[in-house]
């Protein structure tokens, strides 16, 4: 039995598990760690579906031996394609199962930190064994990225939560919940908040749209033609990026740092639209001013693009307001690590077409934290049908022999 390892992987998310399956086709000496569709499985709201059609919201083996279709079929889960919304507890039980036959050498224990050591670096657990490697991967996914708008930093969590941070919204019923933000998760939110007996309303800057729901026929061939679909939607500009991933890095930073931030930007799912519309109040064209919690009750105060002002009570705030790549906010990274890694537009670790720091040798990072490089592919479950593959390939020109034991607590 052995400490130290070739790769160490943080996060056994969509991305950790594809990435891990490869490594181990690969014959890539490996350890991963972490609990299996954590942030899926225990801080996303019940009741929620995603983004991503049927296809495109698989994680990835190198011989596609358990797509989601897969697992549809042996549980008898209705699955489709296109058109029909993927669960989310559905798509997490897939990871699960996944990992099990994947991935069967996860670690469950989460690290408590990183640091660099002589050859490499140095991953100290949770219930403290050290663990060397030579090269890490920080696969972590949204988790810790939760961005709260600073006009709401001040308020207790006993007022003010993220999205991510309401997998039980039954909490709420009968309370009134002010939402902010008309994306997925925000709407999504407040269809499932409605459901369960609480008073929700939305507050955006912009107003609510959604998206237009699939067509009751077969799209025709020169309908597919004029709008490819490769993963993130009928689009052309969608399918360049879902294509070549590897060659948004060449762009410049401005225009990659626009197309992130503004490509597949927030809007609603198509299905949740007759629960929202006349049922739930959806206002628009407001922008945050201050907060405060005043009493029981918390006070939110607007201004119009107008210039009218709006104060908004209600017994709690939701913000669906996303997620920002901020290393800090990772709770196990050292200081003096942090503070090697390279950035650029700001808060995005600076990588390679591998994924790798381009000022840490081998530290990796994948999902969110490399959209930058990669761009908005990157950002949901089918990206990781290019990560998975380019860092394995990446990884096994310089592999270490894998051990005839490894040392593992294998998730049940």
């Amino acid at each position: 039995m052995s400490n130290s390892t070739d790769v160490a992987i943080i996060g056994a998310g969509p991305n950790g598990l594809s990435i891990a399956a490869h490594l181990r086709k690969a014959g890539v000496a490996f350890r991963i760690f972490g609990e299996p569709m954590f942030t899926w499985r225990t801080k996303m709201p019940k009741g929620m579906h995603l983004k991503s059609d049927g296809f495109a919201s698989s994680l990835y083996d190198p011989e596609n031996k358990y797509p989601l279709r897969t697992f549809c079929a042996e549980k008898g889960i209705p699955y489709r394609e296109l058109g029909l919304p993927v669960a989310l507890d559905t798509f997490w039980s897939y990871g699960m199962a996944f990992q099990k036959q994947m991935v069967p050498s996860c670690d469950t224990r989460s690290v408590a930190k990183l640091t660099q050591a002589q050859g490499g670096y140095r991953l100290t657990l949770a219930d403290g064994e050290v663990i060397d490697a030579q090269r890490v991967i920080i696969a972590t996914g949204i988790s810790c990225y939760e961005w709260l708008p600073p006009e709401l930093a001040n308020l207790p969590k006993s007022h003010c939560s993220h999205s991510e941070d309401n997998q039980d919204l039954s909490k709420f019923a009968g309370k009134k919940v002010l939402v902010i933000g008309r994306g997925a998760s925000s709407t999504d939110v407040a269809a499932i908040l409605q459901d369960v007996g609480a008073k929700p309303e939305i507050v955006s800057r912009e107003p609510v749209t959604f998206h237009d729901p699939p067509s009751a026929k077969p799209p025709s061939l020169w309908w597919r033609l004029r709008h490819p679909n490769f993963g993130l939607g009928p689009n052309f500009r969608s399918a360049v990026f879902t294509l070549f991933p590897h060659l948004f890095r060449f762009l410049p930073l401005r225009l990659r740092q626009r197309i992130v931030t503004r490509h597949l930007g927030p809007a609603a799912v198509w299905y949740i639209k007759e629960k929202l519309v006349g049922k739930v109040p959806m206002r628009s064209g407001y922008s945050l001013v201050s907060s405060e919690v005043r009493g029981d009750k918390v006070y939110v105060k607007f201004v119009h693009k107008d210039s009218s002002t709006m104060e908004v009570e209600a017994d709690h705030v939701i913000s669906g307001t996303g997620y920002v790549p901020k290393l800090e906010r990772l709770p196990f990274m050292d200081d003096s690590l942090r503070s090697k890694i390279a950035l650029e537009g700001g808060s995005w670790p600076a990588l390679t077409g591998n994924f790798e720091s381009r000022s840490v040798p081998g530290l990796y990072f994948v999902g969110l934290a490399s959209a930058l490089t990669f761009g908005p592919v990157i950002r949901f479950a089918v990206g990781a049908k290019f990560a998975a593959p380019r860092i394995s390939a990446h990884l096994s020109r310089r592999r270490a022999p894998m051990p005839v034991k490894q040392l593992s607590r294998a998730s049940s």
